[in-house]
């Protein structure tokens, strides 16, 4: 090992590369953890959709007995699990899915699944909103 000086100016440009490798790296991983919670969501969306015969009790135990199952996870409330089935009910295209939906957050794609209730307006802006940044 160097006795060389740091040059406490380089010293900084080096710990400011290296934070923004480890940002860009937690961002990327979020990314990705976003993606396969939204597909999550939709398939379980798909599978209530397809046994929806039993009614609302159905959603309410369901929730109930995965709270037990998956106790530290969160995003199982009977609301939510109602707005899984209706993601999956209104966009059943995967290739959009996968494309568009699947890019913005799950509060947002609530958020616009109660506020803007014509579906291809909805695709629309969510559409653009990807193409824009």
């Amino acid at each position: 090992m160097s006795n060389e000086i740091i040059d406490i100016n380089e010293y900084k440009e080096i710990l400011s590369s290296i934070k923004n490798e480890i940002l860009k790296s937690q961002y990327r991983a979020m990314q990705v953890v976003n993606v396969e919670m939204i597909y999550m969501y939709w398939n379980i969306g798909k599978i209530i959709s397809n046994n929806i015969k039993w009614g609302n009790k159905f959603v309410d135990n369901l929730a109930i007995d995965l709270k037990l199952e998956f106790p530290d996870i969160t995003g199982f409330s009977p609301r939510n699990i109602r707005y899984m089935r209706k993601f999956a009910d209104e966009y059943q295209d995967e290739k959009f899915l996968q494309d568009v939906l699947a890019k913005i957050t799950w509060y947002h794609n609530v958020i616009l699944m109660d506020k803007v209730k014509d579906i291809e307006e909805r695709k629309w802006y969510i559409s653009q909103t990807i193409k824009n940044g």
